[in-house]
């Protein structure tokens, strides 16, 4: 089967979030299933300048306001991704000095709503045959910015003569819509009726996150339980009553790890490798992480992590609450982050008077991320919403027991660890209240766990041990996709 991913980024060569993680992993996992797989991606430089043997497909000639700028569509391999794609050779919309949504200031682009239609048009022309050597058989849109993709071959549909590949749309965060003024809808080339409730309007503006739920043939999710969640009030963020007139097309497929990337016993990033069965490893990296970090070297000392973006969804805010209890009881704490400039100087200000307990670097480093992933003991993802969380997943895979929050994805992949669930499923501590004690009462848990040396190891080798890869989730969306097409 032929599929075409379409997404806005890819691990390795640019990653602001886990899209990317998600990105980079599940083509190379449905390839070894059998599937032909390309991805489509808009031409920021680390994409391009990772395109080998890159060919001139077309030029593009978009519709409306799209075509402001000249435009290319290149066929070649991503190696470090170990994929072929399509890239859209467009300087005028993608290269530019900022990130790929925003500028050196944060503030997103005035013309994102351009920049990623270009995207979503690109993906149906394609599907239309715009490449005749290969034309997709199914379409896959992840998240907001290639959410019109699904619109775009609808619209196909009225004057195409024949069939189209169908389309997925899988949601990343529903938080995440990709929200425009209502005037830009007419720069879109799309069919003006599309512009209404049961189309692409919302509440008078312009909504991609919308387009790919309400067009594309079948909708995921990250999670199971977030498929859900999605559904009610809370946290369908003023979508939800389309997810539940769509829910019989609608599913949650649990993302999973790259085990190429992320395996302790194989990880070249760390300074000891080491698996479930051989844990020594672990102790050495714990070692030189404080080392690296400048705190104090205790091995008794348990040592909370957090890999996190900084803003208010991923519950820092409890984190920074909690700390001097944490502290007070003999804890270590290093985070990794950007974000909210608030949690940011708070987080500072805590390393800075706690220099021997608290370490923090602000920003992202991939490196870095594992060493601290691989030298912690607990990994701290406390979420008020998570679509699925990869770094609980991270902690599971690296024997750094997760203390999550009971919501969507964390609460899929995460067992709480008690008397009663020691000796069967525990593999990390849950805890169900958005507050600082619903956090420390986790905490206490994981303090009282880590004094016992033996029940430790055992939850942390059944953490170890739980299948996460990626080749059961690829297999789900194959079915899916089979289902689609056949």
């Amino acid at each position: 089967m032929r599929i075409l991913q379409v997404c806005a980024e890819i691990f390795p060569l640019l990653k602001t979030g886990g899209l990317a993680d998600v990105a980079g992993a599940l083509p190379s996992a449905l390839q070894d299933l059998g599937g032909d797989v390309r991805v489509l991606l808009p031409g920021f430089a680390p994409i391009l300048e990772g395109l080998e043997d890159a060919s001139l497909v077309a030029e593009l000639v978009p519709p409306g306001a799209l075509g402001t700028a000249p435009a290319r569509l290149l066929h070649g391999r991503l190696g470090a991704c170990n994929t072929e794609a399509y890239v859209i050779d467009a300087p005028g919309h993608y290269r530019r000095p900022g990130g790929p949504y925003a500028d050196g200031t944060h503030q997103p682009y005035p013309d994102n709503h351009l920049r990623f239609a270009l995207l979503g048009w690109t993906a149906a022309q394609l599907a239309m045959g715009l490449d005749p050597r290969w034309v997709p058989e199914l379409v896959h849109a992840h998240d907001w910015h290639a959410a019109l993709a699904p619109a775009y071959l609808r619209a196909a549909a009225l004057t195409h003569q024949g069939p189209l590949p169908a389309s997925v749309f899988t949601v990343h965060n529903l938080a995440y819509q990709g929200l425009f003024d209502g005037r830009h809808f007419a720069e879109l080339g799309l069919p003006d009726h599309f512009f209404a409730m049961h189309g692409v309007e919302f509440h008078g503006q312009l909504n991609f996150m919308k387009a790919g739920l309400y067009y594309a043939d079948r909708i995921t999710t990250v999670s199971p339980r977030y498929a859900l969640e999605i559904q009610e009030p809370e946290q369908g963020c003023g979508l939800d009553g389309l997810l539940r007139d769509r829910a019989h097309q609608l599913f949650g497929i649990l993302n999973g790890v790259d085990e190429a990337v992320w395996n302790p016993a194989t990880d070249a990033l760390l300074s000891a490798t080491y698996s479930a069965a051989q844990l020594a490893g672990k102790a050495r990296c714990k070692a030189a992480l404080q080392r690296e970090l400048g705190l104090r070297k205790a091995g008794r000392a348990p040592l909370f992590c957090v890999v996190s973006r900084l803003t208010e969804q991923k519950g820092l805010h409890l984190v920074l609450k909690a700390l001097p209890a944490l502290i007070e009881q003999g804890a270590q704490f290093a985070l990794l982050g950007s974000g909210d400039a608030g949690l940011e100087a708070a987080f500072a200000e805590a390393a800075h008077t706690h220099p021997e307990a608290v370490a923090v670097r602000l920003g992202y480093d991939e490196p870095f991320a594992h060493r601290l992933i691989a030298g912690s003991d607990v990994i701290m993802v406390p979420s008020h919403f998570e679509p699925c969380g990869l770094t609980q997943l991270y902690g599971l895979k690296y024997g750094t027991l997760p203390l999550v929050r009971r919501v969507g994805g964390l609460a899929d992949t995460v067992a709480d660890t008690r008397l009663e669930t020691l000796d069967h499923d525990a593999t990390g501590f849950v805890f169900d209240a958005f507050s600082a004690d619903g956090l420390l009462q986790a905490a206490a848990r994981a303090l009282a766990l880590y004094r016992r040396k033996a029940d430790w190891t055992l939850v942390q080798r059944r953490a170890m041990a739980l299948p996460c890869g990626w080749d059961v989730p690829a297999a789900h969306y194959l079915a899916l996709y089979r289902r689609l097409v056949t």
